[in-house]
């Protein structure tokens, strides 16, 4: 199993950027698809974005194209989401995520049913 603790949360006016960041530990992190999930209260958790091992990347809602960037370092065991131009809508809890299976596309991790292991959760807040 895989050990994934995020940080780099925040309180951040509209317009500003924040980059989060996601250390992993346990299993060999480079074999595995990680990725970005969202979180407000009374809803499901939301696909943010994916990048496989190969450092192929998706992303979710057309909301974060273009705004935010997913990027990994295979060699310090980190996934990081860097968001920029944020709006007041991107205010969520932001979850760090690992996909099931080693050597998995970045498509394979989109939804709360194709994660194996889930951070705890850092806090985004966007003012307006």
């Amino acid at each position: 199993q895989v050990q994934l603790v995020e940080s780099g949360g925040g309180l951040v006016q509209a317009g500003g950027s924040l980059r989060l960041s996601c250390a992993a530990s346990g299993r060999t992190f480079s074999r595995y698809t990680m990725g970005w999930f969202r979180q407000t209260p009374g809803k499901e958790r939301q696909f943010v974005a994916a990048i496989s091992w190969s450092l192929i990347s998706t992303y979710g809602a057309d909301s974060v194209k273009g705004r935010f960037t997913i990027s990994r370092d295979n060699a310090k065991n980190t996934v990081d989401l860097q968001m920029n131009s944020l709006k007041p809508e991107d205010t969520a809890v932001y979850y760090c995520a690992a996909g099931r299976r080693p050597a998995g596309l970045a498509s394979e991790l989109a939804s709360e049913g194709d994660v194996g292991s889930w951070g705890q959760g850092t806090q985004v807040t966007v003012s307006s």
